[in-house]
C-alpha cells in the first residue's frame, strides 16, 4: 500500500512541484489550497503525513494543526513555514507539530524530513525492554497510556516534548549531545539543527521543572548537551 501524504498549500507552483517529486519517490499525494479543505479531508481520509503550509486562506496552517490535536489526530505534521518566523516555529511545535522546514526549501530536505516523521510514526517501541512507568524525582511516565504526571497531577506534552522526556528518561545520568538526541528522536542529523532541540528542551522545562530557569530534572552540561537527574 502506497503511503499517503496531504500536501496543503495556495501556491500551486509550490503544491504541484512537490507532488511531482513527491510521487516520483513513491507516495500517493493529495493536495488541498486551504485550510478548511484539508481539515474536512483529513477528517474524511487517513493520511500518513501532512505537509502543512502556514499561511493559508479560509482557515490558518496553526488553526489546522490545533484543530488536529485537539481532534486527537496525531498524523505528523510538518510545518512549511516563512524563514526567520521563529515565533511561529516554536508555537507550532508547542501545539504538536513534529517537525518544520522553511521556505526557501531543498526538495532533498522535504524528502528527508518527511522520512524520518514517516519512520518514527511507523515504528512501535518493543515493551519488552522498557519500563511501562518510569520515576524521575516528581514526575511520573506511564509509557503504556502515555500519561505524564507531575506531583500527581496530569502534564499536558505534545507528542515531541513526550518523546524526548522518555529518552531522557530511559538514560539517566548520561550526557548526551544534541545531536545524538537529534538522531534519536527526530531521526535525523541536519547540520545547523541543534536549535530545534534547544527550543523543544526549553518548552519540556516549562512543564516538568518547578523553576525552568534553575532546572532540576533536565539540566545543561555547558559544552556537552543535556542531562537527566533523578
Amino acid at each position: 500500500m502506497m503511503t499517503k501524504i496531504l500536501v496543503v498549500d495556495d501556491e500551486p507552483a509550490i503544491s504541484t512541484l512537490l507532488k511531482y517529486n513527491l510521487e516520483q519517490n513513491g507516495y500517493q499525494v493529495t493536495i488541498a489550497t486551504d485550510g478548511q479543505s484539508a481539515y474536512e479531508l483529513i477528517g474524511e481520509q487517513t493520511f500518513d503525513a501532512i505537509l502543512l503550509d502556514l499561511m493559508l486562506p479560509v482557515m490558518d496552517g496553526m488553526t489546522v494543526l490545533k484543530n488536529l490535536r485537539q481532534d486527537k489526530i496525531s498524523t505528523p505534521v510538518l510545518l512549511v513555514t516563512a524563514k526567520g518566523d521563529e515565533f511561529d516555529r516554536v508555537f507550532g511545535l508547542e501545539l504538536g507539530a513534529d517537525d518544520y522546514i522553511t521556505k526557501p526549501f531543498s526538495l532533498r530536505e522535504v524528502l528527508a524530513r518527511l522520512k524520518a516523521v514517516l519512520r518514527r510514526s511507523q515504528t512501535e517501541r518493543s515493551a519488552s525492554d522498557k519500563p511501562d512507568v518510569i520515576e524521575i524525582q516528581d514526575i511520573v511516565i506511564d509509557d503504556n497510556k502515555k500519561v505524564v504526571t507531575k506531583s500527581g497531577k496530569n502534564l499536558t506534552l505534545t507528542p515531541r516534548e513526550y518523546e524526548l522526556l522518555l529518552y531522557f528518561s530511559q538514560r539517566v545520568g548520561r550526557v548526551i549531545d544534541r545531536e545524538t538526541i537529534l538522531t534519536a528522536v527526530w531521526g535525523y542529523e541536519f547540520v545547523g539543527e541543534s536549535r530545534m532541540v534547544d527550543m523543544h528542551i526549553s518548552n519540556l522545562r516549562e512543564k516538568v521543572e518547578n523553576n525552568p530557569k534553575s532546572p532540576q530534572i533536565l539540566k545543561t552540561v555547558r559544552g556537552f548537551g543535556y542531562t537527566m537527574v533523578n
